[in-house]
């Protein structure tokens, strides 16, 4: 194989994942000629959806079914996606096979003033398009507003910078390291404004795939999967294929609100998760550790599912 054809969705962030997937094609395969083909998607489109409801999100496939249609008509050899986009279950004749190193699954607070969460002053509009955040933001702080804030990192953060009214917003650690902004002094320096900026690490839960770039393509296309699997980062797999079956045992419903983190130690797997039901009820916690992913992960959703069923 000569060529290699990456799609990818066109925003910055997107871009830069694809980027990165070409560097681990070009360093593993020196020879291999990689273009790449980048696909605007409903999600990109439909800028008017409000997905901190559910009924109108649409689910994940917002942002992925056009690169999968690509995929399966053979227009392009791999679809590079943020694994957080990615459905519970694959579209029939795809698979996940592979995935790269995982970066931080942390999420971030960014604000003009406040040096972090707990600084956050009573009834401060906080934004974000996750209901993920949206519903552990509102347990932990039932004073806050939060509203919908959409579009690509940079485009966030200008209308923070542009905003008097949210006194902050939250984004994903792993996008903003992605995308070359340095975080390390608490600071993020964009065009004319500087922000602060702190981990929400002891704060939230990552959703599943959090951080992760997921390598998608055709079932049966031997060498594809030949040159993807060269790529794949088995630490982080491991822990993909816990929180992909954790998801696939909550029925794959990407909207449900779900936070999930997931660590990998000595190949000992443990797993924790928050699971949110009816607005104004307490969410349900678990946790679950050993050695196989898939059990782990069914541990987990016992030990949720009992939550549910008392009540708790």
């Amino acid at each position: 194989m000569k060529e290699f054809v990456i799609g990818t969705r066109g925003s910055p962030l997107a871009l830069a994942q694809s980027d990165l997937t070409r560097a681990a094609l070009s360093k593993a395969f020196p020879d291999l000629r990689v273009e790449v083909k980048t696909f605007t998607t409903r999600g990109d489109q439909k800028l008017d959806l409000n997905l901190l409801k559910k009924n109108e999100a649409g689910g994940k496939g917002l942002f992925t079914k056009e690169l999968e249609d690509a995929l399966l008509n053979g227009s392009i050899d791999v679809a590079v996606h943020s694994l957080k986009d990615l459905p519970g279950h694959n579209p029939a004749g795809l698979q996940l096979a592979a995935v790269l190193e995982r970066a931080p699954t942390a999420d971030v607070l960014i604000t003009r003033e406040a040096a972090d969460f707990n600084a956050l002053p009573q009834g401060a509009r906080i934004g974000t398009s996750s209901i993920r955040r949206a519903r552990q933001i509102s347990w932990l702080r039932p004073d806050l507003i939060i509203g919908e804030w959409r579009g690509n990192v940079q485009t966030r953060l200008r209308k923070l910078g542009a905003s008097e009214e949210t006194a902050g917003i939250i984004l994903a650690e792993a996008g903003l390291v992605r995308l070359g902004f340095d975080l390390s002094d608490g600071i993020l320096e964009f065009e004319q404004w500087r922000f602060r900026v702190s981990s929400l690490e002891a704060h939230l839960l990552p959703a599943i795939g959090q951080g992760a770039i997921a390598l998608q393509s055709c079932v049966g296309r031997d060498d594809v999967t030949l040159i993807l699997r060269a790529l794949n980062h088995e630490p982080t797999l491991v822990c993909i294929r816990a929180e992909r079956e954790l998801q696939r045992l909550l029925s794959g419903d990407c909207s449900l609100p779900v936070g999930v983190r997931t660590r990998l130690h000595d190949g000992i797997l443990e797993m924790r998760g928050i699971l949110f039901g009816v607005e104004g009820t307490p969410p349900i916690e678990a946790q679950a550790a050993g050695t196989n992913p898939e059990e782990v992960a069914a541990l987990l959703f016992a030990g949720l599912e009992a939550g549910a069923s008392s009540g708790s």
